[in-house]
């Protein structure tokens, strides 16, 4: 059994940042990876870059076949350049297979030329997630069912598709294949439509999707799934009647579990929650000495932006002082790549309330800022919260062109404690969207 001093299981963004960390440090490092299609990890193979990629290429009118051609060519880039940025380090070693856990520190490794075994000094699990598939009736088994991956990979476009989930990755396919052409129905068990969002707010969003020709059915049991010849039908209760819901296409956006499954941690002493996720403490480090979770693996957050900051919590530890943390993470910024994107940090108003917690409201519709009526997108309502006393943001949710730029500003500014009158009397150059900022902070 070979022993190596950094064992890495998983080539995401956490995994693979720090891999490259270490091999600059001169320190020996063995990457594993189940799949040579997911070099790089999930956003960059099958999720954040090739879907924003296609809901871009859908807004500029590019032909569904074209779009999805171009996606391909574009991720086979990317996983060929974080391919090379490991591989070609003197101290890492890129190894294709399985990996399995014999006890808390040896590795079984399942690969094309037979089993290897590894010891790690140190182990860093960075396995990601997987589509949550719900056990409905007839739907894993369907000829016609597609996860979030297997959307992306279509060879045509879907005249009709079905979409169960109203969640945020739902909507983006929605939005998404609304835009290419598809007849897009989405089935969702809640009555509520976007429930942590502002009702302001997600009218505006429903009422903008509808208008591209989404249809939503809330509240709803879906009973079973039933194939046909050539599609296949939803078979959903709402308000006591039986309804049912056709399409070409089920697309099932209906969450993302942690990848743990395989990996047989039964044989060791590191603890998961009922879900599956690894459990970790404040420094991402699991229930075994020397074992740290990166990533979507160990729950919570599923974002790229935080695996990298995992990344950063395990180089503090290991060559810093100890001090981060992920209790730190306070204000995380999220975007939904809707048309036009929804963009949040920090509190809105439904949650303010909840916490009674003092507010100003501030509001600004798109339509007033110069930049969307050149962009020809007027669509949309940008809000911020500002403490009377202090002067602090409290928190900022923006619907509209370009939010996903504008949110990391005012990220930036609460965790930095700059006031709100700052950003009012920033001068920004125009015409542009942050420019709203001298409006909306009045």
């Amino acid at each position: 059994m070979k022993k190596v001093k950094n064992m890495i299981i998983g080539f995401g963004k956490g995994g693979k940042t720090l891999a490259k960390f270490l091999a600059q440090k001169g320190e020996e490092v063995l990457i594993i990876e189940k799949s040579n299609q997911m070099y790089g990890g999930t956003c960059i193979n099958i999720a954040c870059l090739p879907s924003k990629r296609l809901i871009i290429e859908a807004a500029n009118g590019v032909e569904f076949t074209d779009a999805i051609n171009g996606k391909n060519e574009m991720t086979a880039f990317l996983r060929d350049k974080n391919y090379h940025m490991l591989a070609d380090e003197q101290t890492v070693t890129v190894l294709d297979g399985e990996a399995h856990f014999i006890d808390d520190h040896q590795i079984e490794v399942q690969t094309a030329d037979g089993i290897k075994q590894y010891e790690g000094e140190r182990i860093f699990i960075n396995t990601g997630a997987l589509p949550n598939i719900l056990p409905i009736p007839g739907l894993q088994n369907s000829k016609f069912v597609l996860d979030s991956t297997q959307a992306m990979d279509e060879s045509s476009l879907p005249k009709k598709l079905v979409i169960i989930g109203a969640g945020y990755i739902g909507l983006e396919f929605a939005s998404m294949f609304a835009e290419y052409g598809s007849e897009v129905t989405v089935l969702d068990n809640h009555t509520d439509f976007m429930p942590r969002e502002d009702t302001d707010i997600s009218a505006m969003i429903k009422q903008n999707l509808e208008e591209i020709g989404v249809k939503f059915e809330l509240g709803v049991k879906i009973q079973k799934v039933v194939d046909h010849q050539d599609k296949a039908e939803v078979v959903y209760e709402k308000d006591g009647q039986i309804l049912t819901a056709k399409g070409q296409r089920i697309l099932a956006a209906t969450g993302r579990k942690p990848n743990t499954e395989g990996l047989d941690l039964e044989n060791t002493h590191i603890k998961t929650t009922d879900r599956g996720a690894i459990e970790v403490d404040d420094y991402l480090r699991t229930s075994v000495d020397n074992v740290w979770a990166i990533g979507d693996v160990k729950g919570g957050l599923q974002f790229t932006y935080i695996s990298l900051d995992d990344f950063r919590i395990i180089k503090d530890q290991l060559f810093g002082d100890g001090k981060r943390k992920v209790s730190d993470r306070i204000n995380v910024p999220y975007s939904v790549f809707i048309e036009p994107a929804l963009s949040q940090v920090g509190l809105n108003e439904k949650q303010a309330k909840e916490r009674g917690i003092e507010y100003e409201l501030k509001k600004l519709p798109v339509a007033a800022i110069p930049k969307a009526r050149v962009a020809k997108d007027p669509r949309g309502l940008f809000k911020a919260l500002v403490d009377p006393a202090s002067g602090q943001i409290l928190g900022a949710t923006l619907y509209g062109i370009e939010s996903y730029e504008l949110i990391n500003m005012i990220s930036l500014a609460i965790n930095q404690k700059i006031p709100a009158s700052v950003l009012r009397d920033q001068i920004y150059t125009h015409p542009t969207m942050s420019e709203a900022f001298n409006d909306l902070f009045k």
